[in-house]
């Protein structure tokens, strides 16, 4: 006999208590009513090299009659490695049909860590992807690898080679923060007059944990060359595709020079689509404006 939707109910709100004691703080509830979940997955050391956001939306019809519509977050994770990944959940739910299958599918997820861990897999490559999922309650942050910012400062290491010691660190404001679906956005800016004073200021943000962990730190800046009258100018995505663009832009409108701009976003949980763009903006002027 089918079960019916009572017991299928039952049967989430059971295997949502046995998961949420046995994985802890790694276990979180995203929204309760439409029964949408994230667990943090790691390869199990005391400082894991491989971690992965597995979000799961629990249907109507799920055990029984239904899969868990099911997302796999990390910045590393694509190509071949997804493909391959998604196969195994698949092929999981498949030899376990009607039955409740996520912590089979946390359990592989780990073990696929766990293998990749102690494989002479180079370190996770952090490439951010726009909208990735990395989940956050604004305080705890889960990115337990070095974040993208290095690249981005080496990549100013080659633009900025005379010895930048002599160089002034010059003050730092921080706006606001904006906070909208668990999202936060928080803009940082300097005065800056060379490229060597960008370097340093991104440094100096960087050593900020939080501000390290934040999913994507989107930075542009403009600085006036007056000998030349001309503008040197440079923006950064850090995965939240063309929102450094749309920084630079914004700047270039309100004719402003001399700045350094970063927005950091931690990203919670939530989709925003295009929202994020208007918190960019909204924290990049309030910031500017003040």
């Amino acid at each position: 006999m089918a079960a019916s939707d009572t017991e299928r109910a039952q049967q989430q709100i059971d295997e949502i208590e046995a998961l949420s004691s046995i994985y802890g703080d790694d276990w979180c509830v995203v929204d309760e009513d439409e029964k949408i979940y994230c667990i943090k997955i790691s390869d199990c050391l005391d400082q894991p090299k491989w971690t992965l956001c597995l979000q799961v939306i629990l249907p109507p019809g799920y055990p029984t009659a239904e899969p868990p519509i099911y997302q796999l977050n990390a910045p590393w994770l694509r190509g071949q490695d997804y493909t391959e990944l998604a196969n195994s959940l698949e092929e999981i739910y498949v030899q376990n049909l009607g039955e409740s299958i996520l912590y089979l599918w946390v359990e592989k997820i780990r073990e696929v860590l766990v293998e990749k861990a102690q494989s002479s897999d180079p370190e996770p490559d952090i490439k951010k992807t726009t909208e990735e999922v990395d989940e956050d309650d604004g305080d705890d942050f889960l990115l337990d690898y070095q974040p993208i910012q290095e690249n981005q400062i080496k990549m100013l290491n080659y633009m900025t080679s005379e010895n930048q010691e002599d160089e002034e660190l010059p003050p730092i404001h921080h706006g606001n923060p904006i906070t909208d679906r668990r999202s936060t956005f928080q803009a940082h800016l300097a005065p800056v007059v060379t490229t060597r004073q960008v370097k340093r200021v991104l440094e100096k943000l960087y050593e900020n944990k939080k501000i390290a962990s934040a999913t994507h730190n989107i930075y542009a800046y403009r600085i006036y060359c007056e000998d030349k009258q001309t503008f040197l100018q440079d923006c950064e995505d850090d995965g939240e595709t063309a929102a450094g663009g749309r920084l630079l832009h914004l700047m270039q409108i309100l004719n402003v020079h001399n700045v350094l701009v970063v927005v950091s976003r931690w990203y919670g949980g939530i989709l925003l689509g295009p929202d994020r763009f208007k918190h960019i903006n909204n924290c990049a002027r309030n910031v500017l404006v003040e």
